[in-house]
């Protein structure tokens, strides 16, 4: 670890203070303010349709104005929605959150970047590692996000309107610390014009499997964590539950960031993904034998530990998918497949917990999770022939 990766281990850790306060409080708003009960997660659909709209143009600002510059420009995006959710939500305008939630998008696409990043600052040697660790930033946003929201919950007269102002606070924040964070040049251009053109790259067995374990493995994940908490106040638990819920949750999703890249150095990269799936499938299980604090509790832990193994070997198998000179097509190829997923379970949360319950929903999850088995199944296969071969 160096100084850069320090610096943007902290980053990490604000973007997903950001993220899971909106996990936490966008689906309350939006039930409190929509027209009908299933547009709840509406807004949380919203923040992700806005990040897988704008993948494209944020793989052109990072091509043209490189790293710094484009995660900047995300971060002011970040601050002026920030703001304008904090006035939807006072001015009871339901439509308004979710058109701020949508623009808010952008600093999605832009921070999820952050993991591809940490690889270009490390060795490569050790380049799992610096992908793992940084993702361990994420620990700030476990534990600083649910009690933003719980701290900020009464601010204001306006349930809520005050973690919005927060977060404005966060990326201000986020901005002072990356302009001390040094990125390397990008790739100079090629005569090949920025390397093979991205259906080429995209047909590719490892690329195929990892856009497709990262974005089933982080769709199954938001599917119940935007429905935990609008489940947890249908069973009657306060939100100083959910609040905790949720922390540790998220302690789940990046605590095993501070040895995950050594796993996947000694074991391999499609074992500790295989891992992930088996401790997904632990989490439906457990959350089907109850509707208690405790089951929500230890199911949705071993939902965030899942996702760690599944979503990091995703990202470090797709490094092997691509050159440096076609890391900015084939990164918004990656994050656009993961934001479409995201935004079919952001709105399928809402619907299925508002009209078909928690049961239900665990049970659909089960679905993607078989997909994603025989993903991995299939590249295990083609592996293994090559190594015949």
């Amino acid at each position: 670890m160096n100084r850069n990766l320090w610096l943007l281990t902290i980053c990490q850790g604000l973007f997903l203070t950001n993220n899971v306060t909106f996990i936490a409080i966008n689906g309350l708003v939006g039930l409190s303010l929509a027209p009908l009960g299933w547009m709840a997660t509406l807004p949380v659909m919203a923040y992700v349709v806005g990040g897988a709209l704008s993948t494209g143009l944020v793989a052109h600002t990072q091509r043209r104005f490189g790293r710094k510059a484009s995660f900047q420009l995300g971060l002011l995006v970040g601050l002026a929605s920030a703001l304008l959710c904090g006035y939807a939500a006072y001015s009871r305008n339901f439509w308004l959150l979710v058109a701020a939630t949508l623009v808010a998008g952008y600093y999605n696409a832009n921070a999820q970047l952050y993991r591809f990043a940490a690889a270009e600052l490390a060795l490569p040697a050790f380049r799992e590692k610096a992908i793992s660790l940084v993702m361990a930033g994420g620990l700030i946003g476990a534990v600083a996000g649910p009690n933003l929201a719980a701290g900020t919950r009464s601010l204001t007269a306006v349930p809520f309107a005050g973690a919005y102002l927060a977060l404005a606070g966060v990326a201000l924040l986020a901005m002072a610390l990356l302009a001390f964070i040094d990125f390397p040049p990008p790739p100079p251009k090629h005569a090949s014009g920025g390397g093979r053109p991205l259906g080429d790259i995209m047909r590719q067995p490892v690329f195929i499997v990892a856009a497709a374990a990262g974005a089933l493995g982080y769709g199954v994940m938001n599917l119940l964590m935007a429905a935990t908490p609008i489940a947890m106040q249908v069973c009657g638990l306060p939100f100083s539950d959910v609040a905790w819920v949720l922390e540790w949750h998220v302690i789940g999703m990046f605590a095993p960031g501070f040895f995950t890249g050594h796993l996947i150095k000694r074991y391999g990269t499609l074992p500790i993904m295989a891992t992930g799936l088996a401790l997904n499938i632990a989490c439906v299980l457990i959350a089907l034998s109850g509707v208690e604090f405790r089951q929500f509790l230890v199911a949705l832990f071993l939902l965030g530990l899942g996702w760690n193994f599944l979503f990091t070997g995703a990202t470090t198998l797709a490094l092997t998918a691509y050159r440096p000179e076609e890391k900015d097509k084939a990164q918004g190829a990656l994050n656009f497949c993961v934001f479409a997923v995201l935004a079919v379970s952001s709105l399928a949360s809402g619907v299925l917990v508002t009209t078909q319950g928690w049961a239900l929903l665990n049970l659909g999850s089960l679905l993607p999770l078989g997909l994603t088995a025989l993903a991995l199944g299939w590249l295990g296969l083609q592996q293994r022939r090559l190594r015949k071969a």
